[in-house]
Parts: structure tokens; C-alpha cells; sequence
């Protein structure tokens, strides 16, 4: 199959079944589908692992991948592994000391071959820092959470970039239950670590959906100490233009339900009637159900994600965007809107190209690039997201700090 197929479209599990599970409307049932077991995977000649390294990163991998057993030859993804496991994997090695980059892992996904490119160094402060390049002649490129608190699509989008710098994706630091959450005070957080990574701007961000906006509030607060930023990059991001007053259950239920806009019409009617007079667990829980959030996602966490992911919402609410004097490279789909539920605090202006930042900057400092797909499906599909890394390789080489370096004489 891999000789027909490219990578990305190869199953890495292989399960016979003498009919497709259907629910009584005809459509599959994801529930009643069997789980792989360790023999569909693609079987290799099992060797234990050898050395610190690889035992400590077999017991990682076959606790992210819900496997037996791991040998010195699997590979990563044919077990099953994709781009949120993979920034889990990074995250996990940190935490045990090892250090290697997510390109790292894309070139050398069989244990023992990764095993090799580990070394013992030094990272930034804060442990949850994800290394996506290590190394390049230009000022790094900062990628910043979605809305969700999610980098995983960070991963695939630099693969497939054409960069010559080093790449971070950035965490949220830990958020205080015990005082209001500010945007402004997330990015003073986040800021401090940029800057152990870079000491001296110019500084460049990218970030896709609302949580790029955090790069704008990161932004404003370099700017205030008198830093260069010289490279913003949004990938269909919105400015909202009027606060709501919801409580946070009422904001984790949005942040849920906006989260599982991919649904087809009829499955995403049936959560939003379930909402009305579910708790979030419930609710959780019918959408594993349906097969719109997978079955092996534990509840407790993904409470904690939602939970989350609504104090960074209530927090963007509340942010005013100031005026900055910067340019931006706003990234938009001309696909279907992101909201079906006609939430009203967007405004007109999320539908043009400029998606609203035209209210705190000027239009000639907004370059708007049109990229295939919505708002999902520009990340997803894989011929979309290598336009769009096209396009932002483009931009980034475009960037007011490279065309200054080009304009410099040798000496």
C-alpha cells in the first residue's frame, strides 16, 4: 500500500472485519468498531530496547500509544502515533531530560534511530517549550496555542515550510484560578520566556485561529520595551468586536461546541439540543458517542482542556486591542464561515479578508494572502496546509528584518 499511496494516507493498523458496523440511519457506527490490537499492526521482528535512552522512550511510546510492548525497531507513526501524540512525545522527553526537535522525530520515527539523535542540553525554563527546528541563520519563528491550547498543528504545518531558523511552539503557562485571567497578563508570562530563548528582537510570531491573538498581546508588550517585532503571521484570525457576558460553564459549553463545528449538520444538531440541558461531562460524553471525540480520550482531561480553553476565551473577551505599529500577514480561507450558530460577537468584519484588524490597524500594514479551504480544513487537508506553508515561507522570507539583511552590502 505504500508504494501507491503517500504516507499521510497509509493505515497504521490493519483489522478484518466481515462488514462495516452501521447504526440504524446507515451510518457507520464508530462505537462497535473493533480496537487494533498489537498483531494489526505492521509486524516487525521484535528486539528489546537498548540502553537508558531507548528503554525510557519505549515506556513513553507505549504509554501515549496504548500498546504492549515497544522494540528498538518501531516506528512511531506505523504504531499509530500522530502530530498531538508527537507533541505529547516531546513533551514527555523533556520532562525525562532527553532533548530532540520534532523534525527529529519526522526523520527518524523508528525508536533506535531516534534514540541516536539524543542529546543532553540545557532547555529553556519552561518545560513545555516544544523545539520544532533546532537550528538556522535567521532570528527563530515563535508559533503560538489555538484557542484550545493546542500546538499539534504546528508540527505538520513547519514540515512542510521552507525555513532557515529555529522554530518554538510556544505553551500557556499555568493559569491562576484564585484572580481574573487577563490576555495581557498571559502574554507578560509567555513573554519571559521568548525572551530566555532570544534575549534581543527582532522578534516573529505565528499563530492560527483566536489564539494568535495572543501574539498580538505579546507583541504590544515587547513593543513596550522598545523591541522590534518584525514578522506577524495569523492564519484566519478574527478580531472580536464585542465582549460577552456568559458564565465560564456557559463559556466551556461554547468552546466545546465551536470546537466540534466539523460535524455534519445533523450530528452537530443533535449536540447542540443535548447542550441545553446537559453538564459538560455529558456533553463530553455524547460526543464521544457519536464518534466526534475518540473513545480512548479520558474524561477528567478533556474537562480540564475545555476548562481551560474557556478562561483563554473569557480572557480574549475581554482584551482590548491597542494600535500597534506593526505589520501583520493575515492568512484567510474563502470557505463557509467558521460559526454556523451565528454568534454575534465577531462583527461584520469577520467575514472580509482583513478579519476585523482593520479597526486597530492601518489596511495597508495588513497583507491579506487567500488560502484554500475553512477554517478547519485549511489545517486538515493536507494539500491546503502545504499552500499555506508556502504562502508563509513566502511571507516570512518577505519579512521587513530579511529584506533589510538583503539590502546590506558585503563587507
Amino acid at each position: 500500500i505504500s508504494a501507491h499511496l503517500p504516507e499521510y494516507m497509509v493505515p497504521s493498523a490493519f483489522v478484518r472485519l466481515a462488514a462495516l458496523p452501521l447504526t440504524v440511519n446507515g451510518k457507520l457506527d464508530r462505537k462497535a468498531l473493533a480496537a487494533p490490537d498489537d498483531e494489526a499492526y505492521a509486524p516487525r521482528a521484535y528486539e528489546p530496547p537498548q540502553g537508558e535512552i531507548e528503554i525510557t522512550l519505549a515506556q513513553i511510546w507505549a504509554e501515549l500509544l496504548g500498546v504492549e510492548r515497544v522494540g528498538r525497531h518501531d516506528d512511531f507513526f506505523e504504531l499509530g502515533g500522530h502530530s498531538l501524540l508527537a507533541v505529547q512525545l516531546l513533551s514527555r522527553a523533556l520532562d525525562a531530560g532527553f532533548n530532540f526537535t520534532a523534525a527529529d522525530l519526522f526523520q527518524a520515527p523508528v525508536l533506535r534511530e531516534l534514540a541516536s539523535k539524543i542529546h543532553l542540553k540545557r532547555q529553556p525554563s519552561s518545560p513545555q517549550v516544544i523545539s520544532v527546528l533546532e537550528t538556522g541563520s535567521q532570528p527563530p519563528l515563535f508559533f503560538v496555542p489555538t484557542g484550545l491550547g493546542d500546538c499539534s498543528y504546528v508540527l505538520p504545518l513547519v514540515k512542510e515550510m521552507d525555513v532557515d531558523c529555529p522554530v518554538y511552539a510556544l505553551p500557556w503557562p499555568h493559569f491562576d484560578d484564585e484572580r481574573p485571567l487577563t490576555l495581557e497578563a498571559i502574554a507578560a508570562e509567555v513573554m519571559l520566556v521568548v525572551r530566555e530563548i532570544q534575549s534581543r528582537g527582532p522578534y516573529r510570531f505565528a499563530g492560527y485561529s483566536s489564539g494568535a491573538i495572543l501574539a498580538y498581546a505579546i507583541a504590544q508588550q515587547l513593543l513596550n520595551l522598545d523591541e522590534a517585532v518584525s514578522f506577524m503571521a495569523f492564519m484566519d484570525t478574527a478580531l472580536s468586536a464585542n465582549r460577552r457576558s456568559l458564565s465560564l460553564t456557559q463559556m466551556v459549553r461554547e468552546v466545546l461546541l465551536d470546537s466540534l463545528e466539523f460535524l455534519d449538520d445533523d450530528s452537530f444538531q443533535v449536540l447542540e439540543r443535548f447542550a441545553a440541558n446537559s453538564s459538560i461531562g455529558q456533553l463530553i460524553q455524547k460526543a464521544q458517542q457519536i464518534g466526534a471525540i475518540p473513545l480512548d480520550r479520558d474524561l477528567e482531561s478533556l474537562l480540564l482542556t475545555y476548562e481551560k480553553a474557556a478562561q483563554f476565551q473569557r480572557a480574549l473577551d475581554l482584551y482590548e486591542a491597542p494600535p500597534l505599529g506593526i505589520e501583520i500577514n493575515q492568512f484567510y480561507v474563502n470557505g463557509p464561515a467558521r460559526s454556523r450558530r451565528g454568534r454575534g460577537s465577531m462583527g461584520q468584519g469577520a467575514s472580509s479578508p482583513l478579519r476585523g484588524w482593520d479597526r486597530v490597524l492601518r489596511a495597508e500594514a495588513i497583507h491579506a494572502v487567500s488560502v484554500p479551504g475553512d477554517h478547519t480544513t485549511m489545517m486538515n487537508i493536507p494539500e491546503n496546509r502545504r499552500i499555506l506553508a508556502r504562502c508563509l515561507s513566502i511571507a516570512l522570507s518577505n519579512s521587513p528584518d530579511r529584506r533589510q539583511q538583503s539590502q546590506v552590502p558585503p563587507s
